[in-house]
């Protein structure tokens, strides 16, 4: 049985020199060990050399006993800099993913990160990803500049994806009204996972999901709390008018239809999202190399759980595998 990790994060070095060299509205600094501090409104993120060295990150992995992971960049992402900015550094990203995925393909595959400040240059870069760098598909975040994912000039680029049956893996950023949650590291504990609540709400209600069928959408940290939360969105489908204005079914016929990763080691509610999209639908994450993450814990939780055999394996490798080719 293989192990896949589908939520980790990754810094290519050649992303790395870009910042400290050119243009960037992202704050470089390093800790008293020498490892960058990437600094972004409410967060900031030490790259330790796992989150940036290939060789650092297989020993890892290896002591972990997991096979292979999906790397994707993680944030603050490319669509905080200027439009030319994001369009260079999200080729620059992409080519280097695309660079460890043939030297090392039996133990990474990518997801591309996209120019999102820039829809149009985001179709183009998805294209260039799949069809020239072989990336089975693309991060993107939960909104763009308090932009929602859900918005209409997102939806050609959901047309090229659903066309081609792509993964779009969706992780949080700062959300709106960020400054509220600087204090107790509250915005990647409770913000990001209420931004992607919201986000994946948005593309439901706006009928995005129904529209652009082909689409095999993945959300992070155990979907926020859309397991939780998607008895009361059925409730609004039938109470409010507005609720039903894009769709023709209740919002969990469509979310039990998207990917959600373990990355929330709590045993019921792991529990509670196998239960509510079956466990065909929930994919090993562990967040490495992230101080919040742990490879250990992405194993522990899912081997801990009373299921079935067949589907521990499909959660532990055997989902990822299918959803991506692999």
């Amino acid at each position: 049985m293989r192990v896949i990790d589908f939520h980790n994060h990754f810094y290519p070095p050649e992303y790395l020199r870009a910042l400290r060299s050119g243009p960037s509205h992202v704050r470089v600094t390093y800790d008293p060990q020498g490892n960058p501090v990437l600094h972004y409104p409410g967060d900031y993120n030490i790259a330790v050399p796992q989150h940036r060295d290939i060789a650092a990150r297989l020993s890892a992995l290896d002591a972990a006993g997991v096979d292979r992971q999906v790397l994707t960049l993680t944030s603050p992402g490319t669509h905080v800099e200027s439009v030319e900015r994001a369009v260079a550094l999200a080729r620059t990203v992409n080519e280097a993913l695309a660079r460890v995925c043939r030297a090392h393909g039996d133990r990474f595959t990518a997801l591309a990160t996209l120019p999102l400040n820039d829809p149009a240059a985001s179709v183009r870069e998805f294209e260039r990803a799949a069809d020239e760098l072989g990336l089975k598909g693309a991060m993107l975040f939960s909104n763009v500049n308090g932009t929602a994912l859900a918005d209409r000039r997102y939806w050609p680029l959901y047309e090229r994806a659903s066309e081609r049956g792509a993964v779009l893996y969706i992780h949080p950023i700062h959300p709106v009204g960020v400054e509220s949650m600087e204090e107790y590291w509250l915005m990647p504990l409770v913000g990001f996972p209420f931004d992607t609540t919201l986000a994946a709400a948005k593309l439901v209600f706006s009928g995005v999901a129904e529209r652009f069928p082909g689409i095999r959408w993945v959300l992070a940290h155990l979907g926020g709390a859309i397991p939780y939360l998607a008895e009361r969105l059925d409730r609004g489908y039938g109470a409010f008018r507005e609720c039903r204005e894009h769709i023709t079914k209740p919002p969990s016929e469509y979310l039990k239809a998207f990917y959600y990763d373990t990355v929330n080691f709590d045993a019921a509610a792991l529990r509670l999202a196998i239960d509510f999209s079956g466990a065909d639908h929930v994919l090993a994450g562990s967040d490495f190399p992230h101080r919040i993450g742990s490879l250990q814990q992405m194993l522990e939780s899912v081997r801990r759980l009373d299921i079935p055999e067949a589907d521990r394996e499909k959660i532990l490798g055997g989902n990822a595998e299918r959803l991506l080719g692999w």
